[in-house]
């Protein structure tokens, strides 16, 4: 399969920098990459591979939008068709590639902790709104998948006003009932990662076939040679399960406004979670919207006319929550 096989407007194939700045530039966006060194734990620092992408021209920004990407994947590839969507739409968005993905630090796909993941991003995201640039723009997050489980423990883990809204893409903030392993099977998981923590036996569905619509896009996905396509870690898997125990104890105490979206058909993550969030959270402005029939990625695997109505609610919900209120 070839580039020109992929409708242009999809997204950047590849790595090559001057290749990649005309595609920027033809789609109305500027980009750049970096790595950001996250502060000392006591574990040791960390770096986080990071990428913004920009207005062309130098315009100021409506907002910062921080965005964290899913499971197993990378803030390249297929993942920045979104960023530059938005960056073209007005928006400075800004990402970094989770510890353990793409090229960021630690052994592919284990995060045996989501906790300084989450201080991660966040010391990474708080360090780009300190820029004197940036002073006066709302700040939102936008998360897809695992990605907006963690925008909701960054949420609940700093001060309400910080953040002017999030973007929640199919986020993973519960396994669902008929998803989880039943009992005993989280209970002997956990007990055998106690001792190997890095071992990728757990087994799991071809995630590309059942996240990605259109077969060509599906070609496309497999390709990311940044992508972990292996089963995932027992450590990984264990901590995914705690993380989201404590999301589903804690939908009340949800206040950021929020804007879900969400496929009917969506066998990676459940959209009934997701109707969960919207009911229990507390945030007084709160939006879900359900598509009838698509997957999990909405924001790529769907036919482009799928993905032109959910980016179009997205920059629509965006747009509403930049505009200053009206004088009297």
């Amino acid at each position: 399969m070839t580039q020109e096989d992929v409708p242009a407007t999809v997204n950047f194939w590849g790595d090559h920098p001057a290749t990649e700045a005309e595609y920027y530039a033809a789609h109305g966006a500027e980009g750049e990459s970096s790595y950001f060194t996250a502060p000392d734990d006591g574990a040791g620092a960390r770096r986080l591979f990071t990428r913004s992408w920009r207005p062309a021209g130098g315009t100021r920004p409506r907002a910062l939008v921080f965005m964290v990407h899913g499971y197993g994947n990378d803030i390249s590839w297929t993942f920045q068709s979104t960023a530059v969507f938005l960056a073209r739409s007005g928006f400075a968005c800004f990402a970094a590639d989770l510890p353990g993905h793409g090229r960021s630090h630690g052994l592919r796909a284990f995060v045996p902790k989501l906790n300084p993941a989450v201080a991660d991003l966040l010391a990474f995201f708080r360090s780009v709104r300190r820029r004197e640039e940036h002073a006066g723009l709302p700040c939102f997050l936008f998360g897809e998948s695992m990605g907006g489980a963690i925008c909701l423990l960054i949420h609940l883990r700093t001060p309400p006003e910080e953040w002017a809204g999030a973007v929640l893409v199919a986020p993973m903030c519960r396994i669902s009932d008929r998803i989880r392993p039943p009992w005993p099977v989280p209970e002997i998981l956990t007990f055998v990662a106690r001792f190997a923590p890095t071992l990728p036996i757990v087994p799991t569905a071809d995630l590309i076939e059942k996240s990605v619509k259109v077969p060509a896009k599906r070609l496309v996905s497999a390709r990311n040679p940044m992508r972990y396509n292996g089963r995932p870690r027992l450590g990984t898997v264990v901590e995914l399960l705690r993380a989201t125990d404590e999301l589903a104890a804690r939908l009340g105490e949800v206040t950021v406004p929020f804007l879900v979206v969400h496929g009917s058909a969506d066998e990676v993550t459940d959209p009934a979670v997701s109707q969960a969030l919207y009911e229990a959270a507390a945030s007084k402005d709160k939006t879900i919207n359900m598509y009838d029939g698509m997957l999990h990625s909405m924001l790529f695997g769907e036919p482009e006319e799928n993905i032109n109505r959910v980016r179009g609610d997205i920059i629509a919900w965006l747009n509403d929550r930049c505009t200053p209120p009206a004088t009297t």
